[in-house]
């Protein structure tokens, strides 16, 4: 089986149970095909001479994985792998064919000089090349095709159980862990049907029908073999665990010497080593490592040129014993010379497959690990999921009002628990917001502004209480109704990389050209995109870069209009913007807002002075709540928040 050379990494658990040793791959140090690591010379290799990667058995100590839930992913296609199987084995018998028809046109067809017997011998040859090539296409497909089956499944069943995860998932996890895991670890899983259970079967076959085919043409030589081919063995594994432990050590300072790239050639750390003067030392670190991999790579090629002069060495041994042998009158007994041409040649292909199977074991480890990487993700708990029995309410009869009644939230800790001990996010929150109303969450960095207003479209659900849409708790209500109902526009805006339409389209597959672009005339920004030379076929970019943060976020308005939801949470919409640009923004979210029920997060409290209620939160809890005069009156924390407020903007050009 290729195997990924991998290099441990230091990851947060996606359970949220701290950090993790978890293999990242490397590059493949291999032939096309399943031939193991190339020589020297680039031609392909054998496999002998790997141990279990240390990363791969510490993956499957920490999360360990049954064979009868591998087993099932294959039950489906039982019929088929029993076919592959008798292909193989097939194919490995018709082949043990050739040594015979050897010895047949050496020891009679030539020397008696029969034309008949040597054109069947030599159509023979042939023939037996036709069939197990014609064996070995249908082999490669029916495996592939079980095994992209089974890929399909899988990477079908991750992405949607990963759809599934609450916020917080993503939020300790790293997004290249995520997508190594659906790509690396899945693809990897390929070559568990494509090249080792096949090669297994396949090595197996031809070892114990090599062995019997020796056996049959000499017993004296086969015992003989069974000498001679062990030490062989053992000496070429010698030599490639040598290769291996020299080329891990190229790769790692290869490794380093790659982050020093990133590190001081980047722009951020090129502007870091001008400021702090660390140029000179980051070059002589630089000439170090790279002095270090020339000598490592001296030793690589050698190792490299050894396992190969070894290999070498003994096939050209192994026949020479065979021959030795059979000139001795003891283990000569009459032989042919047909017989001998024929015993070696079985007994070259005895030696490759016979590595291979001293490769099971850590063939069978990788397997296993891969498998136990998908099922972590597969095993995770779904914290916000569509309820068993939910209620049925359609989106059009929806009111709109809001209720949070004892709202309380404490996040989880590193291994997913919820001590007693652990300060909460939110405590006591009872506050109402009626069906068309608008309701304004004020407060400093870190009061819980965000946290709150993430459990109105179910981003993540209460630790205590409860959210409740026109007197239906949230968590009765399935996930789909509840994003019909409940439209989000943040500060941090995502568009696909897709053309302008596309990416309205989004809320509304189904809407047409004139619904999306009344969408857009709403979100004040209709007349920006007839002006670009696409119009709404303009492509956004990457994240939306060809548009400024303005421009995004009245997209991200009109996305949300176009979707038309009953309630609207505007987390920060404006807060990233200039004030010209916050005008412009703010023009499009007093559209978004009219006739809905909306739940503003301020940041610039005179964008909420509006607002039917404001609530001021602090540590977590509403210390305050009512409307602008009443709280201005008040002269509690949100006097001060105004007042601190409009110092910051009086240094805002407007």
């Amino acid at each position: 089986m290729l195997e990924p050379h991998r290099e441990a990494t230091s990851v947060t658990d996606p359970r949220g149970r701290g950090t993790t040793s978890i293999p990242t791959p490397r590059t493949r140090d291999a032939a096309p095909g399943g031939a193991g690591p190339s020589r020297p010379d680039g031609r392909p290799g054998g496999r002998g001479g790997r141990r279990p990667d240390p990363a791969d058995r510490a993956q499957l100590q920490h999360s360990p994985v049954s064979l009868r839930r591998v087993a099932g992913l294959f039950a489906a296609h039982r019929a088929q792998i029993a076919v592959v199987v008798a292909l193989i084995v097939t194919s490995s018998a018709v082949a043990l064919a050739t040594p015979f028809l050897v010895r047949l046109v050496i020891d009679d067809a030539l020397p008696q000089q029969d034309l008949g017997l040597l054109g069947w011998a030599v159509a023979g040859m042939v023939g037996v090349a036709v069939v197990t090539a014609l064996l070995g296409v249908g082999q490669t497909w029916l495996s592939t095709t079980v095994g992209q089956a089974v890929m399909h499944d899988l990477r079908t069943s991750v992405f949607g159980h990963l759809q599934r995860q609450s916020i917080g998932f993503f939020t300790r996890t790293r997004g290249g862990e995520v997508q190594s895991r659906l790509t690396n670890d899945i693809g990897g899983m390929q070559s568990v049907v494509t090249s080792t259970a096949t090669s297994l079967a396949s090595n197996v076959t031809t070892v114990v029908g090599t062995a019997v085919a020796m056996a049959a043409l000499s017993w004296r030589l086969s015992l003989l073999s069974l000498v001679v081919v062990p030490p062989s063995v053992w000496l070429t594994r010698q030599v490639a665990v040598m290769r291996r432990s020299v080329t891990a050590a190229r790769q790692s300072r290869l490794a380093d010497l790659q982050t020093q790239v990133e590190e001081g050639l980047s722009v951020s750390g090129a502007q870091l080593s001008r400021t702090l003067g660390t140029g000179p030392a980051q070059s002589a670190r630089f000439r170090e490592t790279s002095a270090d991999l020339v000598g490592l790579e001296v030793r690589s090629q050698l190792a490299g040129r050894w396992r190969w002069a070894t290999m070498g060495v003994v096939f050209a041994a192994v026949p020479a014993a065979v021959y030795l042998a059979a000139g001795l009158p003891v283990t000569s007994s009459g032989m042919t010379i047909g017989t001998l041409v024929a015993f070696t040649g079985l007994q070259g292909a005895l030696f490759r497959p016979l590595l291979g199977l001293l490769d099971v074991g850590v063939q069978v480890t990788s397997s296993m690990a891969l498998f136990s990487r998908i099922f972590e993700y597969l095993d995770l708990p779904v914290d916000v999921d569509d309820p068993p029995h939910p209620v049925d309410l359609d989106p059009a009869d929806v009111r709109g009002e809001v209720r949070l009644e004892g709202v309380g939230l404490t996040y989880p800790s590193a291994d997913g628990a919820t001590p007693a001990g652990r300060a909460p996010a939110l405590t006591g929150v009872d506050l109402v917001v009626p069906a068309g109303g608008s309701l304004a969450l004020v407060g400093a960095t870190g009061s819980g502004k965000s946290t709150l207003a993430s459990l109105v479209p179910r981003l993540q659900d209460p630790t205590e209480g409860r959210v409740l849409l026109d007197g239906v708790d949230l968590r009765d209500l399935r996930l789909t109704t509840v994003s019909e109902v409940v439209g989000v526009v943040s500060q941090e805006t995502y568009l696909l990389h897709t053309t302008v339409r596309e990416n309205l389209r989004q809320a509304r597959p189904g809407a047409t050209d004139a619904q999306v672009e009344d969408a857009a005339r709403r979100a004040q920004v209709h007349d920006l995109l007839v002006a670009l030379p696409d119009g709404y076929d303009t492509v956004v970019g990457s994240r939306g870069h060809r548009f400024s943060g303005g421009e995004r976020q009245r997209l991200a308005i009109a996305r949300t209009l176009l979707r038309d939801p009953r309630v609207l949470v505007l987390d920060e919409a404006t807060s990233a913007l200039d004030t010209r640009t916050e005008r412009a923004v703010q023009a499009a979210v007093d559209e978004a807002s009219r006739g809905r029920t909306t739940i503003t997060i301020a940041h610039r409290l005179s964008t909420v002075r509006s607002a039917d209620v404001i609530a001021v939160l602090d540590g977590g809890r509403v210390v305050e709540q009512g409307s602008h005069a009443e709280l201005l009156a008040l002269g509690g924390r949100y006097a001060d928040l105004v007042a601190a407020d409009g110092r910051e903007d009086a240094l805002v050009p407007a």
